[in-house]
């Protein structure tokens, strides 16, 4: 029968839901557009996010989306550093040079975050491990 402790038919469509809000709300402005996309009321999906294992899942489904852009900044880094190096004789080149920039502004400073992250997870599994 399997670890799911849903069961199936009710349960499953309800794990789907939730799934489904969790993709909403990281493609939605409001929670009030994430419920609406997600087929569900408002105040279910506020609900949703009150409960631990939701909110753990939406942490997850969100840690995923940044470290995916964080990736594709770390990858135009490159791309910055050489267009910098490109133009550091060239006649007028301020919008490439600034774009270059900002890329590696950006790159850089969410690297430091991720380390952070990274950092305070450790401590948090750390204190965790004491409190058992």
């Amino acid at each position: 029968m399997g670890t799911n402790t849903l069961g199936t038919g009710h349960g499953e469509k309800l794990s789907r839901k939730r799934d489904l809000a969790v993709a909403a709300l990281l493609s939605e402005p409001t929670v009030a557009a994430a419920a609406d996309k997600a087929g569900v009321s408002e105040r279910t999906l506020r609900g949703w996010l009150r409960q631990s294992a939701f909110q753990a899942a939406y942490q997850a489904a969100r840690r995923q989306v940044l470290e995916g852009a964080i990736g594709r900044l770390q990858q135009a880094a490159g791309e910055a550093v050489e267009t910098l190096r490109r133009n550091l004789s060239a006649g007028r080149p301020a919008d490439q040079v600034r774009a270059a920039g900002l890329i590696l502004q950006h790159a850089l400073g969410t690297a430091e975050l991720l380390d952070m992250a990274e950092r305070l997870e450790a401590l948090e599994r750390l204190l965790g491990s004491g409190q058992s």
